[in-house]
């Protein structure tokens, strides 16, 4: 009988419906539960801080997974994540803590206001490609923030509002590891949907507005329905990774939304992969990680070269693009591909082919 971990030289599909599964091997699903695992288990290995930091990312990877959705899987630019955060973020805000909601209704209601904005904001799209585009986002990103800075007796205004952790019952999320397998779950399940979304007659509409728009609707593809579902469905992931953060923050506040951070979160498809939902999360965690890096980088230096720590804080901007261009110029196809080369040599190994 053939040992289903034994690594072999090919792996080749016999039905559509194999080609079809996610896990294509055996060896890939005991992989991604071993992965699963750790992730479970991280909260009892590091310190509190730590797991704020783990929280972070798994929220940034919700976020950019939901940028991959409409940039990398569809094709299309935008530069306003930072705003739709704020959407969704606010709307919770308003929710819990001025209409007095539970947090289980405000979270989806959040994903779901941030949906309907996002579409409005996607209409452009039929007619905008490209730079055009993303400065049609842009826009958006300008138009909520002032909407949201100016409407005091909602949002109040520059000041923010104070939120408080949800809780089901009398348990509440108040500590950091509580929080993080909030956030874990929520980060699983939005891989399980992405992944399938793909798969499907939607997903695969996607990808060939992506790869040929005017192919794509000779062949019958709606642009304009495709185009502002995948503005729908990436701002709603944008909104409940707002969401989150608001309530692991308790703050919400206009300059929290910068057009900073919708340059970051570009940062994380693009360093990570675009196209793929792994590579969003390996995106996610090396964009939040660096400037802890760079800081305990600069405190570890300043021992030796006083000074330096304000050094490394004036120039923190200019390392955050410099690793973005190397990205770019010796590495476009991001983490995920360097990841995929790792396991490949390894797969092959020892022979180079």
């Amino acid at each position: 009988m053939r040992n289903p971990f034994v690594l072999e030289s090919g792996n080749y599909k016999t039905s559509y419906r194999s080609d079809m599964k996610i896990f294509r091997t055996p060896y890939a699903r005991l992989r991604v539960f071993v992965l699963i695992a750790l992730v479970l288990l991280a909260p009892f290995l590091v310190s509190n801080y730590v797991i704020g930091l783990l929280t972070l990312c798994a929220i940034a990877s919700i976020g950019a997974i939901g940028l991959n959705i409409l940039t990398g899987f569809t094709g299309q630019i935008s530069i306003g994540v930072g705003a739709f955060l704020g959407v969704g973020g606010y709307t919770s805000a308003i929710l819990t803590t001025t209409l007095g909601l539970s947090f289980w209704i405000a979270l989806p209601v959040a994903g779901i206001m941030t949906a309907i904005i996002g579409s409005l904001f996607g209409i452009p799209s039929l007619r905008l490609k490209g730079l055009y585009l993303a400065i049609a986002t842009l826009a958006a990103q300008v138009v909520i923030l002032f909407v949201i800075s100016r409407w005091t007796s909602l949002t109040g205004g520059t000041a923010g509002m104070v939120l408080s952790r949800p809780a089901i019952g009398d348990f509440a999320f108040s500590t950091n590891r509580s929080y993080y397998y909030l956030t874990v779950v929520i980060l699983l399940l939005t891989v399980l949907y992405t992944t399938n979304l793909i798969r499907t007659r939607t997903g695969r509409a996607f990808l060939a507005v992506r790869d040929r728009d005017v192919a794509a609707q000779i062949m019958g593809i709606n642009l304009f329905s495709y185009k502002v579902l995948a503005f729908a469905i990436s701002s709603f992931f944008v909104g409940i990774a707002g969401a989150l953060l608001a309530h692991f923050t308790m703050i919400v506040s206009p300059e929290l939304y910068s057009t900073h951070v919708s340059i970051e979160y570009l940062a994380m498809i693009l360093v990570g992969g675009l196209g793929s939902v792994f590579g969003s999360i390996l995106g996610a965690v090396f964009i939040t990680l660096l400037p802890v890096f760079l800081d305990s980088l600069a405190d570890i230096a300043n021992a030796y070269i006083p000074g330096f720590n304000s050094i490394i804080q004036a120039f923190r901007q200019f390392v955050f693009g410099l690793v973005i261009i190397a990205f770019l110029i010796f590495e476009p196809g991001g983490l995920v591909h360097i990841w995929n080369n790792i396991k490949t040599y390894f797969r092959l190994w020892p022979f180079s082919h």
